[in-house]
């Protein structure tokens, strides 16, 4: 199946749902490297930023999942959710969209899975009984969403996603979240900017605080100043110990993308960003999932950062 041209997927064959559900990411990670070869912008990436961009809590293979399956989605819940939560109902022949949701139950402290798988394998540990354990992650199962275009019923609220409205506030906002985020701010006025025609620059280790050190360029376009924010503060986050020049060059589209979906998710405007992913050709998939892994977190810690 070429997922470049194709319109949705779907799991509907239980037998073979959990299979096909790995096997489609995979398949759209080998063609997103496909793409690599040819230096060109790729279109398949830019649609992954914007689902991620509406589902920044989801892990980065969940919005694959909801991209392949229904890429024009923009909210999905579980069926008893949308009914109880939001008093909306799933309508008549709507397609379940497939995702994976952890499966949270007390585990063995030593071989961490569940009681019953940890008495498959014949754990040797035994020195406190299952009713005494802990919870924690043992899994994941597939389970169904639905997308609000699937659903009718009360509106949803009206979300402010950007929290004032304008990008001025959110500038001051990013400069408050430095420090919960790890990173020395500091914005100087262009009469004294020392870096060029560079617009920020992200620096190792203030001798103060150890805190890498982003400097960004004042200008009145307060919109791409909170972009350029983001964006080395994506490089603080991502780079902060990568020492192998080749390495950070491949990291450069790391931190763009990770500026493309936070600047998305607070309506700003981010369409002139352009993902070139040559520095990825010579990388296999996995390495290409870890990247994509590190995007989704790290846009994840700096939205969870300025909502709070």
């Amino acid at each position: 199946m070429d997922i470049t041209s194709a319109t949705s997927v779907s799991f509907e064959e239980q037998d073979t749902r959990h299979d096909e559900m790995h096997s489609t990411i995979e398949h759209w990670i080998d063609e997103l490297v496909d793409h690599v070869d040819d230096a060109q912008e790729s279109t398949e990436f830019q649609a992954w930023l914007d689902v991620q961009s509406r589902f920044h809590e989801y892990s980065h293979q969940n919005t694959l999942l909801i991209k392949l399956q229904c890429p024009k989605a923009t909210k999905v819940a579980g069926y008893h959710t949308w009914r109880n939560d939001f008093e909306r109902h799933v309508q008549k022949s709507e397609q379940a969209i497939w995702i994976w949701a952890p499966i949270i139950s007390k585990r063995c402290p030593k071989c961490e899975n569940a009681p019953s798988y940890h008495e498959q394998i014949d754990c040797e540990y035994d020195e406190t009984p299952p009713r005494e354990w802990s919870k924690g992650l043992v899994g994941f199962r597939p389970t169904t969403v639905f997308d609000v275009s699937q659903t009718e019923g009360e509106p949803l609220p009206e979300l402010e996603t950007a929290a004032t409205g304008n990008a001025g506030d959110l500038v001051v906002r990013l400069t408050e979240v430095a420090e919960d985020l790890g990173v020395t701010v500091r914005i100087v006025e262009a009469d004294e900017w020392e870096y060029g025609a560079a617009m920020g620059v992200c620096k190792y280790r203030c001798i103060h605080s150890f805190h890498p050190v982003v400097e960004a360029k004042a200008r009145a376009n307060q919109a791409d100043l909170a972009v350029t924010l983001i964006h080395e503060y994506a490089h603080a986050l991502l780079h902060f110990d990568v020492d192998s020049e080749p390495e950070r060059a491949k990291r450069e589209v790391e931190a763009e993308a990770v500026a493309y979906i936070v600047g998305r998710y607070f309506d700003l405007d981010t369409s002139g960003s352009a993902f070139y992913l040559a520095a990825w050709e010579n990388d296999d998939s996995a390495v290409i999932q870890e990247r994509l892994g590190r995007i989704s977190s790290t846009a994840q810690e700096i939205i969870e950062a300025l909502e709070s």
